[in-house]
C-alpha cells in the first residue's frame, strides 16, 4: 500500500439493460475513463452485469451466477493491470451447487484479487427478493489493502447497518465502499421518495461522521423491470434513484451525481483529513468497549437482559 498522503477513487454510476454483456462492457467504458480522470480504485455498482433480477423469484435466474475467481474476476483482472487501477466489483458468486452468495470483489492494480466479502445482511422485501437468492455472508467484515489504500467493502442493505461500518473501520479501513441497488417502487415516490432517498444518504453520511473515514456509495440508475434471460417482471418496475457520492469524515459531500444519469462521481481521499477529523472528534477514542455486550443481543428487555423464551 502506498503512503502518499492523498489518493483518488470513482464511483461508476450506470444504467443496465438486458444484456449482461453489454452491460459489461459499458462497465468497462466507464473504468477506463475514470482511470483517464486519475481514479486509482474504481467501484461498481451491486450486480452490476444485469438488471436487478431479485424483483421476481425464478429458478432460471441461478443460471446468471458464476464463480469467483471465474469469468467476470478474470477480465476485470487483466482491465486493472492494464491501467494500473484497483476495482471493486459486485457479483452473483455460484459457491456450490443450490449455495449463492452477493458478492463483492477487490481486484488490486495488479490484477491479484485482494479481497472477497459476501453480504451479511440479506432483505426480503417487495420486489427485493434476496433471500430467495443470496445466502447470508460468512467472510466477516473485513478491510483489504490496496496499492493506493486500505478499503473496506460492504453492499447496498449493509448500508443500513452501523455494526458493519464501525467493525470495518475499527480494521483500519479508510474509504467504505457501498455497491448499491436501490430506488423507488414508482407509485410510492410522490409521498416517500424524497424522504427514502434522504434517509439512504443521511445513515451513510453517519458512518462518516462516527467512525472518522470516507463513505463512497454507488448505486445504479434507470427503470427496470428485471429484463433478464428473455422475461421480464409483471408490474411497474423499480426506478433507481442515482445519488451515487462520495462523503469525507466530517460528512461533508465531496463529489455527488444526479439521480437520472449515467456518471461516473471522482473524489480525493485525504489521510491527513481522517487524522485531522478523529483527533477533533475522538469518538473511537472515548468508546465504551466495556461497555456494548448488549449489541451482541437480537433485543435486550427492561432489565439490560436478553429475554428468556418459555414452553
Amino acid at each position: 500500500m502506498t503512503t502518499a498522503s492523498k489518493f483518488t477513487v470513482a464511483l461508476v454510476q450506470m444504467r443496465m439493460g438486458a444484456d449482461p454483456e453489454a452491460n459489461f462492457a459499458s462497465a468497462v467504458k466507464h473504468i477506463r475513463e475514470a482511470a483517464r480522470r486519475g481514479a486509482q480504485i474504481v467501484c461498481l455498482p451491486e450486480l452490476f452485469r444485469t438488471q436487478y433480477f431479485c424483483q421476481r423469484e425464478d429458478l432460471k435466474l441461478f443460471n446468471l451466477a458464476e464463480p469467483i475467481p471465474g469469468p467476470t474476476t478474470k477480465a476485470l483482472s487483466a482491465l486493472a493491470r492494464e491501467l494500473s487501477v484497483a476495482i471493486v466489483a459486485s457479483l452473483f458468486e455460484r459457491r456450490a451447487p443450490g449455495l449463492y452468495h452477493n458478492t463483492a470483489v477487490t481486484l488490486n492494480s495488479d490484477g491479484e484479487i485482494a479481497g472477497i466479502y459476501r453480504k451479511m445482511h440479506i432483505p426480503d422485501d417487495p420486489l427485493y427478493h434476496e433471500k430467495y437468492y443470496f445466502t447470508l455472508g460468512d467472510l466477516g467484515f473485513q478491510a483489504v489493502d490496496t496499492n493506493a489504500g486500505r478499503v473496506g467493502t460492504l453492499v447496498c442493505w449493509d448500508q443500513w447497518y452501523p455494526e458493519g461500518a464501525r467493525i470495518t473501520s475499527l480494521q483500519g479501513a479508510e474509504v467504505l465502499f457501498f455497491p448499491t441497488a436501490i430506488g423507488w417502487h414508482p407509485a410510492e415516490k410522490d409521498e416517500f421518495g424524497a424522504a427514502q432517498f434522504d434517509a439512504w444518504r443521511t445513515i451513510q453520511r453517519a458512518h462518516a461522521i462516527a467512525n472518522g473515514v470516507y463513505v463512497a456509495a454507488v448505486n445504479r440508475v434507470g427503470l427496470e423491470h428485471g429484463d433478464v434471460l428473455g422475461n421480464r417482471t409483471p408490474g411497474p418496475g423499480l426506478e433507481f434513484w442515482g445519488g451515487s457520492f462520495i462523503a469525507d469524515p466530517f460528512g461533508r459531500i465531496v463529489a455527488e451525481a444526479g439521480q437520472d444519469a449515467e456518471e461516473i462521481v471522482v473524489g480525493e481521499v485525504d489521510r491527513a483529513l481522517i487524522e485531522e477529523t478523529r483527533r477533533n472528534w475522538p469518538f473511537l477514542r472515548d468508546r465504551r468497549v466495556d461497555a456494548y455486550a448488549g449489541i451482541s443481543q437480537r433485543f435486550l428487555d427492561a432489565a439490560g437482559t436478553e429475554p428468556k423464551t418459555t414452553k
